[in-house]
């Protein structure tokens, strides 16, 4: 009997009848992975520490028993192709003939810029993908992605994160889509449902509340409270699962209020399955089992870790079996562990398998691709559209587009002229090929430098390194001063190196306690501006920077700044399309630009006193909003209507008329905000409730209309319980988060408190319509299943001439 096990699954006949047939090694086998390839190259948490020493056993003496999982057949040092394709078939048929049981071995790889195998595509990194506010272009990335895995004979990739940015001093800032949680389940659920319709698992990481760590510290404490994890954290997880229908998660290494969520049922089995209704398999970060004794001290050996991790619900311990096979037996077999919940993951990993073919006969009875193109012409065009896509102009006082007159560029800065400033932390040149120098890319990625000559093959373009992306080394400045003085512009490229636990600026384990750009590439783009050339500042980070020098300064500032997020393979060629005008820039910040390092955390999605009063004297307004970007024409917004009122546990639409009033084609975001006027909790200022990309042509216009969930203004009460209130809300249709003066504290205290250094609200550019009332009415509505989490956005030719200006 199974009642008493949660969630216990029920097989097929083919599933039980193989679970019946197993011996406990053989179960325990199903669920773990094997890391081929261990060489000593760090690219996971503490894999120097935690990967044991198999060295003397055959890979057929380590898989007697089978094998649930391959680790990283690609992905873990340079290999080629079609070589390891023909090796994996031969070792996936050993599998079937030579073990008891002949089941092949899942195969899982990274894959969140592209699969991370040696000289395969690189696209944008996720924060890339959250600028372009363009969830199609993600899903058709991702299904390009799971084309090539498939192709290889990988069956699942590690990916896409769904962590919520709280706080960009974070080092995996940059694997993260943004900090709104509709953003990053809509964009994240694109991704998974491309990903899977070329017959690949996607993997949502990392569940739940890994980005609230304290002080942006890897793997600290998480402090939020039940309605931060269910209103923040919960949202683009529950629509992946249910609107994109993803096959696995990943645990996340955090604790939240003391408890680990790698050991934590109430999250894993009641949270995930019980509520939500995922019926996948769930799999552990990289030693996240054993990192129950390690590092977070509630196991007393690999055998207690095994049993928390197993009963809360981790079916798979990857990268390979550390807890989950002798010491996990050991327990089963002494009887202090119930063997069911043994079968209950053995029974996930293999529906999982037979989901993908793998029990089928015919499982890699064919001939392995004897001719591989990972990074195909397909691949490059749309990498070079997500990454101009993503592209955010943050100011400009009219040095760009680059004038077709300048005859002599000065090229200046640490990322003008590298591939790897290009690419993100996940990366295979970042995550891998650092450790392997005697290989190249494999690919074309042309650097910022290249791909300018390339645009402007009649200017003279003169490189000058300047400075490092680290360090204190100034011996470059007057050099690049030289060349920025001689010259019509300067182009200054600086910002980020990925890497890994301390090799990098930013990515996993490079957490930052300065928001300050790194080096002193503050102090050579200031130097270059006191030429009196203008300077265009391009940056290349995987997080977002404290720049007000740069944007708000009083004196001589740079012309105007561009900010890339590691843009990828051909983020070089996509910024040299928007410098020269080939391409208006259209990418909108996914995260807010902080004003410090001391204002954080912060969120736009903020209560009136998370923002500025007479109460304090510190400003944690953002230097730019959430959502804010410039283009090279301008928008404007008319005939905007919302219906009057709507129910609780209904819909009400809105619509509006967005105009290209400029000169030039461009793209708008039109991002659709609302605010629940007065709640039974506070709630915040200003929340995105939808949002459509619209290409327009000069002078055109188009409607775009929303039909919207009352359920977007869902919110978890006082009882813990999910709920729409009847009331009034304000909608709106603005630019950028801060397009309203909603949220502005009035004087609540007739004078008696005056706060000489309070901050000043800043004019930045922005378009927004007046707010609306929509009145949402009928009793207090509990949310369910079947309420709807996306908004359907339709975009058509408009019928209502927009108002004169």
């Amino acid at each position: 009997m199974t009642a008493d096990i949660p969630a216990f699954p029920t097989p097929s006949a083919r599933v039980a009848d193989l679970v019946a047939r197993m011996t406990l090694e053989e179960k325990a086998a199903q669920i773990v992975g094997y890391w081929l390839d261990q060489g000593g190259d760090v690219v996971a948490p503490m894999q120097d520490e935690m990967v044991g020493d198999a060295a003397g056993d055959t890979l057929a003496e380590i898989t007697r028993d089978g094998i649930g999982h391959y680790t990283r057949v690609y992905g873990t040092r340079p290999v080629d192709a079609a070589e390891r394709a023909a090796w994996l078939w031969t070792e996936q048929r050993r599998l079937k003939r030579e073990t008891r049981l002949g089941i092949p071995a899942i195969v899982h790889e990274e894959c969140l810029t592209g699969l991370a195998a040696w000289k395969a595509a690189t696209f944008p990194t996720p924060l890339a993908w959250g600028a372009s506010f363009d969830p199609e272009l993600v899903a058709e990335m991702s299904s390009l992605i799971g084309e090539s895995m498939r192709s290889l004979g990988i069956h699942q990739g590690l990916a896409p994160v769904l962590d919520v940015v709280r706080d960009p001093r974070w080092g995996r800032v940059d694997e993260c889509i943004g900090e709104d949680p509709y953003l990053v389940g809509t964009v994240g659920t694109a991704f998974v449902r491309g990903l899977q319709s070329s017959g690949v698992h996607a993997t949502l990481k990392h569940f739940l509340g890994y980005s609230g760590s304290r002080a942006g510290r890897n793997h600290a404490p998480v402090a939020a409270g039940p309605r931060e994890v269910a209103d923040v954290f919960l949202p683009p997880f529950e629509m992946a699962i249910r609107d994109g229908g993803v096959r696995s998660v990943m645990n996340s290494y955090a604790e939240i209020d003391g408890m680990p969520v790698a050991a934590d049922p109430d999250l894993l089995t009641g949270l995930l399955r019980e509520k939500l209704g995922f019926d996948g398999v769930v799999v552990a970060d990289y030693f996240a089992v054993a990192f129950l004794e390690v590092m977070h001290a509630v196991a007393t050996d690999r055998g207690q870790a095994a049993e928390l991790a197993l009963s809360a619900g981790i079916d798979v311990e990857l990268p390979s079996g550390d807890a989950y096979l002798a010491p996990l037996v050991e327990r089963v077999r002494a009887g202090s562990f119930d063997e069911r919940y043994l079968d209950r993951a053995v029974i996930r990993v293999l529906m999982q398998k037979e989901d993908l073919g793998l029990l089928d006969p015919e499982a890699f009875e064919d001939e392995p691709p004897a001719v591989i193109d990972v990074d195909t012409p397909r691949h490059r065009e749309v990498a070079r559209r997500l990454a101009a896509e993503s592209l955010v102009l943050l100011s400009n006082d009219g040095a760009l587009p680059l004038a077709r007159t300048a005859r002599r560029i000065a090229l200046i800065g640490p990322n003008a002229d590298r591939a790897d400033a290009l690419q993100g932390c996940y990366s295979f040149a970042n995550h891998v090929l650092a450790h392997h120098a005697e290989y190249e890319v494999g690919f074309e990625i042309p650097t910022v430098r290249e791909a300018l000559v390339t645009a402007l093959p009649d200017a003279q373009i003169v490189h000058v390194h300047g400075a490092d992306v680290e360090g204190v080394d100034r011996s470059g400045f007057a050099e690049a001063a030289a060349a920025a003085a001689s010259s019509d512009v300067a182009i200054v490229v600086v910002g980020d190196q990925a890497g890994l636990f301390g090799r990098g600026t930013v990515g996993e384990g490079n957490d930052v306690d300065s928001l300050d750009l790194p080096g002193v590439q503050r102090e050579l783009v200031e130097t270059l501006v006191a030429t009196g050339t203008p300077v265009v500042v391009v940056l290349i980070t995987g997080r977002p920077y404290a720049i007000d020098w740069a944007l708000d300064a009083e004196g001589a500032r740079p012309a105007a700044v561009l900010q890339a997020f590691f843009p990828g393979e051909a983020g070089g060629t996509a910024i040299a399309d928007v410098l020269i005008g080939d391409v208006s820039p259209s990418g909108r910040m996914p995260v807010s630009l902080p004003r410090s390092s001391g204002s954080q955390p912060y969120s736009y999605l903020r209560p009136i006193l998370g923002g500025p009063s007479a109460v304090t004297a510190l400003d944690s307004t953002p230097l730019r909003p959430f959502g804010f970007g410039l283009s090279y024409t301008t928008f404007a917004y008319d005939a905007f209507s919302v219906s009057e009122d709507a129910a609780t546990d209904g819909f009400f639409t809105a619509s509006v008329v967005v105009t290209n009033t400029g000169e030039r084609d461009g793209a708008d975001v039109v991002q659709l905000y609302g605010r629940d006027v007065a709640a039974s909790l506070t709630r915040p200022v200003a929340q995105l409730l939808a949002y459509a990309r619209v290409e327009l042509a000069a002078g055109e216009s188009r409607t775009v209309r929303f039909e919207v969930p009352a359920a977007r203004f869902a919110f978890t009460n006082r009882s813990l319980t999910r709920v729409v209130e009847p009331g009034d809300v304000h909608v709106w249709v603005a630019s950028h988060a801060e397009a309203s003066a909603a949220g502005e504290i009035s004087d609540a205290t007739g004078g008696a408190i005056s706060n000489e250094r309070a901050a000043v609200r800043r004019d930045i550019a922005s378009v927004a319509t007046d707010a609306r009332v929509v009145a949402l009415t009928g009793d207090v509505h509990e949310v369910t299943a079947a309420d709807a989490r996306i908004v359907s956005v339709v975009v058509e030719e408009t019928s209502v001439a927009a108002e004169p200006r």
